[in-house]
């Protein structure tokens, strides 16, 4: 079985932190919690792990993972963004949404979309996933904790241990952290298309035009 964290919600402890950054150096897949349910993690560059995450979900060759950044510092290294998609990121993360953006050639071919060459990347506003982050230095693929058969996310930590405890080398317990998935935002174009209405607020592009973006 892998390890258990119990971690603090409000003042994660900086000892189980660097324990678990640890485990993702060495090749290690986590369960963590984000502002929009638990999510299973991994280094960018750890293909073995991220292979596992798509045994785990049942998912097929061409899911598109997500990076998960700590802030928008490093947004640029990893998508393209000009001044104006980064001032739209800049009022909206940390928060629960994806934004579809092209990729940088930081992410590797197998992350991205294979037509439009296109990467998911989000900051999420939970306080553990952000102090994971920025004790690991680098992103994490990700993808919610689904698993397959299921339509809905897991949200009992304990849950998830019993069930695919023996599969990860590590279970973070941050608490109850919904099962709302984020809100998936394509702005490849000019204007902004929303994807997946979830936990993320629409009134930002609402405000913007009530044409400038459309629901599919």
């Amino acid at each position: 079985m892998g390890q258990y964290f119990q971690i603090h919600p409000v003042n994660p402890q900086q000892r189980l932190l660097n324990q678990a950054v640890s485990i993702l150096q060495q090749g290690g897949l986590i369960v963590y919690p984000t502002d929009s349910g638990y999510a299973l993690g991994c280094r960018v560059g750890d293909k073995a792990a991220a292979d596992r995450i798509r045994y785990l979900r049942g998912l097929n060759d061409h899911h598109e993972f997500s990076l998960v950044l700590c802030d928008l510092s490093a947004f640029s290294l990893y998508a393209k963004v000009d001044n104006r998609i980064f001032r739209l990121l800049k009022t909206l993360t940390p928060g629960a949404y994806t934004f579809i953006l092209k990729a940088t050639r930081e992410v590797p071919r197998r992350l991205q979309n294979p037509k439009r060459r296109t990467i998911g990347i989000r900051v999420p506003d939970n306080t553990i996933s952000k102090a994971l982050l920025a004790t690991l230095s680098e992103p994490l693929i990700s993808s919610t904790l689904i698993l397959p058969g299921g339509e809905m996310p897991l949200t009992d930590p304990e849950e998830i241990y019993n069930r695919i405890g023996n599969q990860v080398e590590l279970v973070i317990n941050g608490g109850y952290c919904g099962f709302e998935p984020t809100t998936v935002v394509d702005l490849v174009e000019d204007m902004p298309k929303i994807i997946r209405a979830g936990r993320g607020d629409l009134t930002p592009f609402k405000a913007r035009d009530q044409s400038s973006y459309q629901e599919t």
